[in-house]
């Protein structure tokens, strides 16, 4: 049995991490903006799920609700980052507003999260920390540059973080999932539009996320949650974990173009150094 600590657990890939977790007998520690949505679930678990009101832009209670999970559950094995937000638009339609809420949503929430439970799990000797990302770490679509800023900085801080703790049996995975028929597309958050996108690849991609139901996502949720709990049992760590064919496909296609590209540029880079 296994304690979770996770973040986001209203719907999409966080309420059912939770839902199958508690029914194979882990205790989940859940937190969410409006806790009365686990209600079912506390009925049927009981003490197994401790849930608290977080919000995790909300960086002066982040701390206090992490303290209070490992100071009332003593043992955290997992701390899943899941909550997340999507700002949609181009970067001039964009408002200040979401800007910093896609900013301190999926990334300044998730570094406070991560800080905040490193001092636990390093005392209490180790511990596995999945940082829920994107294929849009690797990959950017139109539309998103926003969305895909956060990702790709997420990524960035875990690439530096896993070295950091490795030492102290602290181990974290990137997990990167295609897109899904969760709550994500009708969730997404979309900027008041310009006239001057409409007929611009940034005006179809709305288009086309006006109707999520026409979208074909071969992502099963189920089974991607499923390869998330599964790879805590490996050791070492994942640092990344690719889900679903779409993500594997625009990743690769993505990496190999960035990898060609720097070869062609091997030259240019070393006449860059001092001569010897």
């Amino acid at each position: 049995m296994r304690t979770w600590f996770i973040t986001g657990t209203s719907t999409g890939f966080g309420r059912i991490m939770t839902q199958k977790l508690l029914e194979r007998g882990d205790r989940v520690a859940a937190t969410l903006r409006e806790p009365e949505k686990l209600n079912d679930l506390r009925e049927r678990f009981g003490d197994k799920l401790w849930v608290a009101k977080l919000d995790v832009t909300d960086s002066k209670e982040l701390t206090k609700v992490v303290d209070a999970a490992f100071a009332e559950l003593k043992h955290i094995d997992v701390v899943v980052n899941n909550a997340g937000y999507a700002a949609f638009g181009a970067v001039d339609e964009l408002s200040e507003a979401q800007i910093r809420r896609q900013l301190d949503t999926n990334v300044v929430g998730s570094i406070l999260v991560t800080r905040a439970a490193v001092p636990h799990l390093r005392r209490q000797g180790g511990g596995r920390i999945l940082q829920i990302s994107s294929m849009g770490g690797q990959i950017a679509l139109p539309g998103l540059c926003l969305y895909h800023a956060s990702k790709w900085a997420i990524e960035g801080f875990f690439e530096a973080l896993i070295p950091d703790v490795t030492s102290f049996n602290i181990e974290a995975t990137l997990v990167e999932p295609a897109g899904a028929h969760t709550n994500f597309i009708g969730s997404i958050d979309n900027a008041e539009p310009l006239a001057v996108y409409a007929d611009t690849i940034v005006g179809e991609r709305r288009r086309a996320l006006a109707s999520p139901k026409d979208y074909k996502l071969p992502l099963s949720p189920d089974k991607a949650v499923d390869a998330m709990i599964a790879s805590v049992d490996t050791s070492p760590a994942p640092k990344r974990l690719a889900l679903g064919s779409g993500a594997y496909n625009l990743m690769h296609k993505g990496l190999s173009e960035r990898l060609a590209s720097l070869e062609e540029q091997k030259d240019i880079a070393f006449r860059a150094d001092f001569d010897e």
